[in-house]
């Protein structure tokens, strides 16, 4: 069972996502916060396993609040819910710690695939809105920290690793990169945990932003 904490200030809202995640069998809403704060309580009082975040809310906005349940609680996955596919917060989130972004007019097919994806450790960035992230922030990182990440990664992995990295970047799946290098999606896995042990790094989500803060990934490739 995958049990959901839902923060948003909109009780509307709350009320139509506990309607869509309370039809499936393998969701449980454990819990409603109206703001940050509370979400932040609340999640270290039930332990949820996913936490549908709103960005812009009274008291403690929803970076924040990611940043303190993650800090308190590394294995919670926050999934942020935005109005905008781009705006100035996501790319904070997602350094926060977020698995990911969701449009909160996305289909109720989208928010339960999305929230099954975080549950089971993967990621839920949309390739074009990554892009569009990507584009808009990235020219403000200076070229000496751009260098200082690229190095890091090229010490710290093995040229297998760097193939499979760049593949994380490209928003492919495990088992797109295992078909890729035609190995086994066990293995692949595998070169994915050591990629994120070695970079220190949270989850894919992470090392797309890395990939492209460092320079190996560039807008428009």
């Amino acid at each position: 069972m995958i049990r959901v904490l839902l923060v948003d200030d909109q009780s509307l809202l709350r009320m139509g996502f506990r309607l869509i995640l309370e039809a499936e069998s393998d969701i449980e809403v454990v819990g409603e916060a109206g703001d940050g704060a509370t979400g932040v309580r609340m999640a270290a009082a039930l332990e949820p396993d996913v936490v549908m975040m709103d960005v812009r809310m009274p008291t403690m906005d929803g970076i924040a609040a990611t940043a303190a349940i993650l800090d308190a609680q590394p294995a919670c996955k926050i999934l942020i819910l935005t109005t905008f596919d781009v705006d100035q917060y996501l790319y904070a989130g997602l350094k926060a710690g977020a698995s990911g972004f969701l449009l909160k007019d996305a289909p109720p097919t989208a928010l339960l695939a999305a929230i099954r994806t975080v549950a089971d450790g993967e990621a839920v960035l949309a390739p074009t809105a990554t892009r569009r992230l990507i584009d808009q922030f990235m020219p403000l990182l200076p070229e000496p920290d751009r260098q200082a990440r690229r190095d890091t990664v090229l010490n710290a992995l093995t040229d297998r690793e760097r193939t499979v990295f760049a593949g994380l970047a490209a928003g492919r799946s495990n088992r797109e990169i295992a078909g890729d290098l035609e190995v086994s999606e066990g293995t692949v896995k595998i070169h994915v945990g050591r990629i994120l042990s070695k970079l220190d790094l949270r989850d894919r989500v992470q090392a797309v932003v890395l990939a492209y803060e460092s320079g190996l990934i560039t807008p428009g490739n």
